[in-house]
């Protein structure tokens, strides 16, 4: 049986979302290219900020304590797994989504649309 670990902390995270998830959540729940995006999504032991299981993609908003050695090697350890179980991991500055919101959901459609598209098209073996 899974552990209920990540599913107690995701309704925490969801719960308590920061600023800046608020303000992307906002365009994340608009369905853009008629994506359904999650908040707080447990996969694994992980908790991602937002991920779309439909095409595999997963963004992660980071505030300043991430450019800590530590924050920055937890950080990567994480992507290496998650990219391992086949997500493709987008990771944006809080500073980001405030700055230029507009700017941060074209580039996170842009890429979206990419996946989805390789997702319907599959190369041949």
């Amino acid at each position: 049986m899974a552990s209920r670990k990540p599913i107690t902390t995701a309704r925490r995270l969801r719960r308590d979302m920061t600023n800046a998830e608020r303000k992307l959540w906002s365009l994340m729940r608009q369905r853009p290219d008629g994506l359904k995006f999650r908040r707080q999504h447990p996969i694994g032991a992980y908790v991602a900020d937002f991920a779309c299981p439909e095409i595999g993609l997963i963004i992660e908003l980071d505030g300043g304590q991430h450019n800590l050695p530590a924050h920055q090697r937890r950080d990567q350890s994480r992507t290496t797994w998650l990219e391992s179980q086949g997500w493709q991991v987008l990771r944006f500055w809080n500073t980001q989504v405030f700055e230029a919101p507009e700017m941060l959901g074209d580039q996170i459609l842009e890429i979206a649309r990419s996946l989805k598209q390789r997702r319907q098209n599959p190369s041949p073996p």
